[in-house]
């Protein structure tokens, strides 16, 4: 306004009646008939006079020399504006135009969208060629539905226009947005119709030069009738990206499952392994503990035997004398009884021995399985990044016929310095994977930069320019372990600001060095001063053993030493592009005196612009120590590293052996009782020395071979009974003992508890080293049929949920103080409270795990769709209910809840995706009323059955990886006329005749389960659509020669067999290889059986047979 004071506004205002053609004379008369006015290229240097024109609703100003937007308090009745083709530099002086409908505030220098929150009947902004980096400040414009923003400097669309939920008019081109992600935003725009990011009048967005752009944009967002100008409303071209993107969510899908079976097949090998070393200590603590058992029995007899004649002296009026007699008998065994304490001792000590061997193995298999599951902890989401961004961020594992594998590898040991590192009793590095990271959309800003380095420097020699491009390390941070999300950020992004170094002296900045010891040095030095922290003895090497390198690309442009005294930044160092530190300089404590010359070569850089540092590798390493360390499980193959330790971990354990030898010959040795293969009344009484039933307080039946024991409820006065090392698969003639207090059935083949009844005032229960499985059916029964139970050991069974085992019995067995040998301390029976409460499905736990949504994201993503949306969209325990809440939820995920049961669905009727991976489920109960389920889940459970789903007519995925199912039932599939996709990997199936009638099925994912027959192939001959079959890890595998071919032959449709894609020349091979060839799979089929002794006759008329193979 100063600027307008100082020309005369008379003048202006009279040029703008001028060029509007009105009346300057009759302007204050006339002007409140006038609507519309226009100023084009001068005459109008500020915005004065609009006070005359009162019912103004349209005002347009292009090319004038305005810098702020002034002077409308009083156009309130104003709908359109341009102002256009000036020098705006921020918007403001538009709160009192409520009614402003269209705004147009293009070819300014507008850095900041602000000043919009009251223009609430806003439809039309465009702020296109202005100078905004960031999309802000719209949301109160709920009507905006034509957006401009063009040609600016924005780099990121985030959740930003969100709540302008009628746009349907979009316009980007010519910013910098460079991500597939980023797009995915706009899918919350249901109304968008017309969408632009590459108009021809602009500049390209970095993102539309990706592969797959178009695509990837029609796919998320489908209701486009227009994309980039050009009209897209065709339905054969929004088929084709919708084919196009099914084709990549299947294979995609297709290599996880891969990378998964591959990480089951390893985890199977440590399995086994473990089993094998847990052999011998087994056997071992197994002998101890029948020896112990028999001297403890000795024991109880000798002290129960004055006792016992005390007693049945007051039963049978023995006399004085008598009594006295026996007594003495016992008195004189003092000794007897004192050496069956010691060796009890004795044994008690190498059974603890043997545990802790136990411990030790099982303490070994954890830490191998967390690493094997560590390595291909990153597989998984580096093919998910592909699949989102449509393979323009690819990973490639590298062999060792790779060239860029061997350069990776060669650099590696050429900046290893041992000097640097033999401190810490590493003497060298082994490289155990190498990872290259191709990302287009991080080169592609890199190319963009250098070359716009170049052309500023006009930099000609390009040896120059050479030399300053070097491959370096990332420093991530000591303080920090390297966390996978973080390392996912850097290879999708870059190096954001973010996620720059966090040091003080070393901000702005992405920390590189040129040597491994600049990297890893702090780590371990401060893995040693927390261990010293700790006041350990010695620091565990395999702390620091592993590791991740990143190497990137990097161009260090004008690169200048660091000053001693001055911060890090770009302020400090304005005419550099990088910084270096060398060695001498840095910190003294990484290294002690030195003796090599490599030294002087090591700096550590600090690069200011983080697009010039490119990731291109990811380094798995392993540093070789001085000391040795030898892993139970460090390789199931070791077969010549154990060749190599056989002798000396044999005298190891023969000594051990020879200890326990030594102990079980101690005195007394007790001679052994001859074993019982059945019991009946006489043997009862014999045991019990009395000739009443009711009489019989402790009955230890310990080392016979008894599987049975009939009428044992007419000890009603029994107390005490001990039934270990038997042949007991069950209990169920253990019932209705109601004094029984105590019950010993270790060492037996149990493998149920159900008969299991009516032992109410039982206290402690030994049911350790049996074949109990089923953890809630089992605890079911105890918590019912013991209430008054204080003491359990469960310990060495083959239960299929050990992890939450524990929690699991302290929440249900409430009166329980201890648990296979351990007190039960307050706070763990409070944790098992809690867990137990949590493992029942109730409104909360439905509000806090489902979600209302509609329709299934269009997102690139193989995970399950109930996972997708509760992650966007969750109801919540607060959401806002009436009495139809129930019919709302569309989506549920309940992972990992520890659910026994499927309870409180009937209501769910329009339930669509459901998940229960990760629970304790033994059956599919309690979603018969979900009829309109579309997804099922149920990972990692215990279900042996698929049962219950024939009204799930709806379903087109189902998924029951690593549950126990051992067959598809013939019909149970007949009813699911739409399902696409059955995963039920890791399982115990051995046929797939269910399968016969799937005829809608696209993917099939039965690997890893017990199918060996040629015929089971059969089962799938009139599966027409299956494009996808994953058999690898079954029988048949192995059995049947060429067996690739031998599937490919007879399933011709396939398009990918076990991961890998059918070539058309396999194809051809097959057909060769198996084409006119009469076999005995072929007659089983034609026959419906394989009983050929019975075969009388065979017609094989004009079947092209050329060769008979097996007649």
């Amino acid at each position: 306004m100063i600027e307008c004071e100082n020309i005369n506004q008379e003048e202006i205002i009279k040029e703008l009646c001028l060029c509007n053609g009105l009346s300057y004379e009759m302007v204050v008369q006339e002007g409140s008939d006038t609507s519309k006015l226009e100023m084009f290229f001068s005459g109008y240097p500020c915005i004065v006079g609009l006070s005359l024109f009162p019912n103004l609703t349209s005002l347009t100003i292009i090319a004038q020399d305005i810098k702020e937007i002034s002077g409308l308090e009083t156009c309130l009745q104003l709908k359109e504006l341009w102002i256009a083709e000036c020098y705006l530099e921020k918007i403001g002086g538009l709160r009192e135009c409520k009614k402003l409908e269209k705004l147009y505030l293009y070819y300014n220098k507008i850095s900041k969208i602000e000043g919009l929150e009251k223009l609430l009947k806003l439809e039309v902004l465009w702020l296109n060629h202005n100078t905004i980096k960031n999309i802000e400040g719209l949301q109160t414009l709920k009507n905006l539905n034509d957006l401009n923003l063009a040609g600016n400097l924005i780099s990121s669309i985030g959740r930003c226009l969100d709540p302008n939920e009628q746009l349907e008019k979009l316009n980007l081109s010519g910013n910098q947005i460079c991500s597939f992600k980023d797009l995915t935003n706009l899918t919350r725009l249901r109304h968008l119709k017309d969408l632009c990011l590459n108009d021809p009048q602009y500049k390209t967005n970095p993102v539309c030069l990706l592969c797959n752009y178009s695509i990837h944009v029609l796919y998320h967002l489908p209701c486009l009738q227009r994309l980039d100008t050009y009209d897209v409303s065709a339905k054969p071209i929004k088929n084709l990206a919708d084919t196009t993107a099914m084709k990549k969510i299947m294979y995609y899908n297709m290599r996880i499952k891969t990378v998964q079976r591959h990480l089951n097949e390893d985890l199977e090998k440590l399995t086994e392994r473990k089993c094998k070393l847990q052999k011998l200590p087994e056997e071992r603590i197994k002998l101890l503990s029948f020896v112990k058992k028999n001297l403890e029995r000795e024991l109880a007899e000798l002290k129960g035997f004055g006792k016992g004649q005390i007693e049945r002296s007051n039963n049978n009026k023995v006399t004085e004398l008598e009594i006295l007699k026996n007594s003495e008998t016992v008195l004189e065994e003092p000794s007897f009884q004192q050496k069956i304490l010691t060796k009890l001792n004795a044994l008690n000590e190498r059974v603890t021995f043997w545990n802790k061997k136990l411990d030790e193995i099982e303490t070994n298999y954890c830490i191998e399985t967390k690493r094997k599951k560590k390595t291909s902890g990153l597989l998984i989401p580096f093919l998910s990044m592909e699949l989102e961004t449509v393979g323009n961020i690819h990973f490639e594992e590298g062999t060792r016929s790779d060239d860029w594998f061997n350069s990776c590898y060669e650099l590696i040991l050429a900046r290893f310095c041992s000097w640097d590192f033999r401190s810490y009793g590493i003497t060298g590095v082994k490289v155990k994977r190498v990872i290259k990271v191709n990302n287009r959309i991080l080169r592609l800003k890199f190319e963009e930069k250098f070359q716009t380095f170049l052309d500023n420097e006009d930099m000609h020699d390009s040896e120059t320019y050479r030399k300053m491009l070097e491959c370096l390390f990332y420093v991530f941070d000591p303080e920090v372990a390297v966390k996978k999300k973080h390392l996912l950020q850097i290879l999708e992004k870059g190096f954001k600001d973010n996620e720059t170094t966090k040091l003080s002296l070393r901000k702005e900045a992405v920390p590189l060095a040129n040597s491994l010891s600049m990297c890893e040095c702090p780590r371990i030095e401060l893995l040693q001063q927390k261990h010293k922290d700790e006041k350990k003895n010695s620091l565990d090497h395999e702390l620091f053993r592993y590791g991740i390198l990143l190497i990137t690309k990097v161009f260090l442009g004008q690169s200048v030493q660091a000053r001693e005294h001055d911060t890090i930044n770009q302020a400090n160092y304005p005419m550099a592009n990088s910084v270096f530190i060398p060695r001498k300089c840095a910190l003294s404590s990484m290294v002690g005196q030195r003796n090599c010359d490599c030294s002087f070569r090591q700096s550590k850089w600090f690069v200011f612009d983080h697009d010039l540092v490119l990731p291109e590798y990811i380094v798995e390493f392993e540093f070789v120590t001085v000391v040795k360390t030898y892993s139970l499980f460090s390789s199931v193959n070791n077969a010549i590293l154990e060749e190599s330790k056989k002798s000396s971990e044999g005298s190891v354990l023969s000594q051990e052996l020879k200890f326990d030898d030594e102990v079980i010959k101690m005195d007394p040795r007790i001679k052994p009782r001859p074993k019982l293969i059945s019991l009946d009344d006489k043997i009862i009484l014999s045991l019990a020395k009395t000739n009443i039933y009711s009489h019989i307080v402790n009955l230890n039946l310990h080392g016979n071979s008894l599987s049975r024991l009939r009428d044992l409820s007419k000890l009603t006065g029994l107390r005490r009974l001990s039934i270990s090392f038997n042949e007991f698969t069950c209990l169920d003639d253990v019932y209705h003992l109601y004094n029984l207090e105590y019950l010993d059935a270790s060492h037996n083949h149990v493998i149920t508890l159900e008969g299991f009844r009516g032992l109410m005032k039982l206290k402690q229960l030994d049911l350790s080293w049996n074949q109990l499985k089923k953890s809630g059916d089992e605890i079911n029964i105890l918590c019912k049929h013991t209430t008054s139970l204080l003491t359990l050991d469960i310990r060495h069974n083959p239960w299929q949920k050990p992890a939450t085992l524990r929690l699991s019995v302290l929440g249900r067995l409430k009166t329980l103080t201890h648990l296979d040998g351990v007190v039960v301390s307050e706070e763990e029976a409070t944790a098992a409270m809690k867990f137990i409460s949590g493992s029942k499905i109730t409104q909360l736990s439905l509000l806090r795990h489902a979600s209302s949504k509609e329709e299934r994201p269009r997102i690139l993503s193989i995970w399950p769709s109930a996972k997708i949306l509760t992650q966007i969209s969750k109801l919540g325990p607060h959401a806002h209910l009436n009495a139809n809440w129930h019919l709302k939820i569309t989506a549920l995920n309940l992972d990992g809840q520890h659910l026994f049961e499927i309870t409180n669905l009937e209501k769910l009727e329009n339930l669509k995706w459901a998940s229960f991976n990760n629970n304790n489920l033994t059956k599919m109960e309690g979603l018969e009323s979900c009829v309109n389920l579309e997804e099922l889940t149920l990972d990692g459970n215990c279900i042996s059955k698929i049962e219950g789903i024939s009204k799930l007519t709806k379903l087109t995925r189902l998924s029951m990886n690593n549950n126990l199912l051992t067959g598809l039932e013939k019909h149970t599939f007949d009813n699911l006329l739409h399902l696409h996709s059955l995963s039920l990997e890791n399982n115990r199936i051995t046929s797939l005749s269910g399968l016969q009638k799937a005829f809608t099925l696209i993917e099939l994912y039965i690997s890893n389960n017990y199918v060996a027959l040629n015929q089971e192939i059969y089962n799938l001959k009139n599966l027409c659509n299956l494009v996808i079959l994953n058999v690898y890890g079954n029988i048949i595998v192995w059995n049947q020669e060429n067996y690739r071919l031998f599937v490919i032959f007879h399933l011709p449709e396939l398009k990918a067999l076990d991961g890998i894609s059918i070539d058309p020349p396999e194809t051809e091979c097959a057909k060769d290889l198996f084409g006119g060839r009469l076999t005995s799979d072929m007659i089983a089929e034609r026959q419906g059986h394989s009983n050929f002794t019975q075969m009388q006759e065979l017609n094989w008329t004009a079947s092209s047979i050329s060769y008979i193979y097996f007649v």
